[in-house]
């Protein structure tokens, strides 16, 4: 039988204008609504989503027995003019070095996507999302 997780708690704490400090566990997270100081809660939605899929890839690819050296990802969203200023549209490419196979970033990406990723699932499922990569070429 599979064990029940606990909810997930976490504080947020007012530190003036639109600054704020979450603490989730031991750990201090910065948030400014501003950007001025610290990320937004937008950009940390924005880390999340790119940060969950990433992790999952990476999972997937080594487990699969793919050699990633690198990797990093360019998110680029798009928000809507009015207020809610959600996310419309995204877009993220998947920039990864190594001695890695198309197909198997390919299904790891859908498969993040389609079931692992649970800051996608907990988002809107009407915002167009766009995945991409590219495999640098091994140096000779």
């Amino acid at each position: 039988m599979t064990a029940v997780r606990p909810p997930l708690q976490l504080e947020l704490s007012w530190k003036g204008d639109l600054r704020f400090s979450g603490h989730v566990r031991e750990l201090e997270v910065p948030l400014d609504g501003d950007s001025r100081s610290s990320a937004s809660p937008v950009e940390t939605l924005a880390l999340a989503l790119a940060s969950c899929m990433a992790s999952d890839v990476v999972l997937i690819l080594t487990r699969g027995r793919q050699n990633v050296r690198r990797m990093s990802v360019r998110f680029t969203g798009w928000r809507a003019e009015e207020d809610p200023r959600r996310f419309l549209r995204i877009d993220m490419r998947f920039l990864l070095a190594g001695e890695i196979v198309p197909d198997k970033v390919e299904r790891a990406l859908a498969l993040s996507r389609e079931k692992y990723c649970s800051v996608w699932h907990s988002m809107r499922q009407d915002i167009d999302l766009t995945v991409g990569y590219e495999i640098e070429a091994p140096r000779a």
